[in-house]
């Protein structure tokens, strides 16, 4: 059901290329560093939200989903479970096409919010993991 795969091939392939990446930093350690750089070989356009703004991969980085000056096609979550429904109420309000919690990120209520809203969504998988299975 939270990765369900039409929903996976839906956001990967049609929801649109820019994907705001919140959790993201210049910390190489981390998974989301090393997810943005397999988004970006696969054309998407990564931007990092991260309360430290900095610039990842190229691209400026934002505070916030609300301080992007330019309209996410997806909001990819990196953070803990307890601060994502946080996340996912902000890429509502921004206007995002899409939600996808990262593998380990997993809030029920956040999932029926965000449908309810119109807006596909994933949880509990990672986009580096599925864009390779897509062909």
């Amino acid at each position: 059901m939270y990765g369900d795969p039409a929903t996976i091939r839906r956001i990967l392939r049609e929801s649109g290329d820019t994907w705001a990446v919140v959790g993201l930093s210049t910390n190489r350690d981390r998974a989301a560093y090393g997810v943005a750089a397999v988004l970006q070989r696969f054309g998407k356009r990564v931007v990092p939200v991260h309360p430290k703004a900095e610039e990842v991969h190229g691209e400026q980085g934002y505070p916030s989903l609300a301080a992007i000056p330019f309209p996410v096609d997806v909001v990819d979550v990196f953070v803990n479970s307890g601060l994502a429904a946080g996340v996912a109420d902000e890429a509502v309000g921004v206007g995002a096409k899409a939600v996808w919690f990262q593998l380990g990120v997993v809030d029920e209520e956040a999932y029926r919010k965000v449908r309810a809203a119109g807006l596909d969504m994933v949880m509990d998988r990672c986009p580096a993991i599925e864009i390779p299975r897509l062909g």
